[in-house]
């Protein structure tokens, strides 16, 4: 696809607004929520960096995002302040919001619950309760699968690796679905969920300050009583660090996979033909999961800012400045990604060269849980080739959740069969 030149924009009519700004509208419009893409890919042939009404510029080209998340010159230490300004109070210390060395410490007391080895010796754990999901989904034949497996699968596994009660694991997912949409930027926010953030946050620490003082005086074999116990050691790891890497935890490790199940068997519904070759070819399941992250990923888009005077495209950078990466338009981009609208699961199979897909980022903020969210879904799709006999849409235009940053179906009604 041929770039367009700032000569070929079209000039805006009296009282019209200039294309630029009313296709970075589209993309946070709530109407388009089910599907950015059109206005992610005009942006991005009218140019790699786009300067927003709000200070902010938004990347939108893969080669600007992966510089960005790559290079040395820029940080992730100011989201809550370029997203939530005036709000930093409401969120904890967060691990992905710090640079070296804290984020560094921080993700390294952390790391060691989520290394390929533990990651493995979770597995028959997992495939137990895709079993049991799957028993309840085809019992009933009709269902939603968001309700009924896309959030009781990661939930139930990252409460479990926490050490979170099950009989909490309710409530602690309607303070995640607060908390996940409250982590979009605020001026994109309605006050009802402003309110409800503001709301839900106290009561989560509050859960989580008493749920580590039971892990102090009786720790198990769990992440929280591990950080605890570190914690006690010294300095290392205040409470406050604690409560919000915790919660972090919760809420990433379990909405983006929510996400990720939903978008990914809504993809394979939409593309019949591709699901045949997955059922004929299940050695393709993990080239799949790549190619669902990169067609229709869960996260959106997240921010940094420039450590030191810098320059991106045409753009100069000076210090402080921030810019916004469109991840999801990256992984649709025609200049590095053949047919990028097209749907494959065999783009990732190993047998021709394919850059890799920025859905899990890059750099030293690659996502800790991506090979737990792999495996999940990995297991989880096994089990429908296994099971499921048929399978289809019952709802050809599902709804979609607000959410911006992590975007995902708010519903999915579909009709499996032995």
């Amino acid at each position: 696809m041929s770039q367009a030149s700032p000569s070929a924009q079209p000039t805006p009519a009296p009282g019209e607004l200039p294309v630029e700004l009313r296709l970075m509208l589209q993309i946070f419009d709530p109407a388009n929520r089910h599907n950015p893409f059109p206005a992610y890919r005009q942006l991005q042939e009218l140019g790699a960096v786009h300067r927003s009404p709000l200070g902010l510029s938004l990347l939108t080209r893969y080669d600007e995002v992966a510089a960005v998340l790559t290079g040395s010159d820029w940080g992730h230490d100011q989201e809550v302040e370029h997203l939530h300004a005036g709000q930093e109070e409401v969120f904890p210390p967060v691990f992905m919001w710090m640079e070296p060395p804290d984020h560094t410490r921080l993700r390294g007391l952390v790391s060691k619950a989520f290394t390929p080895r533990r990651i493995m010796a979770i597995r028959p754990r997992i495939e137990e309760i895709v079993e049991d999901l799957l028993d309840i989904a085809l019992a009933a034949v009709e269902f939603d699968a968001i309700t009924d497996i896309a959030y009781p699968l990661p939930l139930t596994v990252i409460c479990e690796i926490l050490g979170v009660p099950a009989q909490d694991h309710d409530r602690i997912q309607e303070w995640s679905q607060i908390l996940s949409w409250g982590l979009d930027p605020d001026h994109l926010l309605p006050q009802e969920a402003k309110d409800a953030r503001s709301e839900a946050t106290p009561k989560f620490l509050g859960y989580l300050r008493a749920l580590i003082a039971e892990r102090r005086a009786d720790p198990g074999d769990d992440l929280i009583s591990g950080l605890a116990a570190v914690e006690e050691e010294g300095d290392r790891l205040t409470e406050e660090e604690m409560l919000g890497t915790i919660i972090f935890l919760i809420v990433a490790g379990h909405e983006t996979t929510v996400n990720l199940v939903g978008n990914g068997l809504l993809a394979l519904l939409r593309n019949p033909d591709q699901l045949a070759l997955l059922r004929s070819k299940p050695d393709l399941i993990r080239p799949a999961i790549d190619e669902l992250l990169r067609y229709d990923g869960p996260a959106h888009l997240n921010t940094r800012s420039a450590k030191v005077r810098t320059t991106l495209g045409d753009r100069v950078f000076e210090p402080g400045d921030g810019v916004v990466t469109l991840l999801a338009c990256a992984n649709r981009d025609p200049r590095v990604f053949a047919d990028p609208d097209t749907f494959d699961i065999t783009r990732f199979d190993g047998h021709a060269p394919v850059t890799k897909h920025l859905a899990f980022s890059l750099g030293h903020h690659y996502c800790l849980g991506a090979p737990l969210a792999t495996l999940e879904m990995e297991v989880l799709l096994a089990g429908i080739l296994a099971r499921v006999g048929s399978m289809r849409l019952l709802d050809d235009n599902p709804p979609y959740k607000p959410n911006v940053l992590i975007r995902g179906l708010a519903e999915l009604k579909v009709r499996f069969e032995r």
